[in-house]
């Protein structure tokens, strides 16, 4: 499969983790603070545009507005590429680990 998302940046990677549950901007900014331990802190502007390239590539969707929130989800074709840079991920820690290994 090919996709415009790889390699990912960490925040289209992050975003797309969080909305394996349908949230709004807001929560999504939280949720990405809180499992990151406030590493990532993703901006109100940095957040809408890339929401904006991940609805544009389909790999998520509008859900529902509610109370001027707009709720979003993951597609399945966001999942598959959010696997895709799972393994890439895991391939570069690999190597690294190999690597740094392999000195000793």
């Amino acid at each position: 499969m090919e996709n415009n998302f790889s390699p990912m940046s960490e925040t289209a990677y992050y975003i797309l983790l969080s909305l394996l549950e349908e949230r709004h901007g807001y929560g999504i900014m939280q949720y990405v603070a809180s499992i990151t331990s406030n590493r990532i802190n993703i901006g109100a502007g940095t957040i809408y545009g890339t929401l904006g390239k991940l609805e544009k590539g389909k790999m998520i969707i509008t859900t529902r507005e509610e109370d001027k929130r707009k709720y979003y989800q993951i597609t399945d074709e966001g999942k598959e590429v959010l696997q895709i840079e799972i393994k890439r991920l895991e391939e570069l820690y690999q190597n690294g680990m190999e690597a740094l290994n392999h000195e000793k």
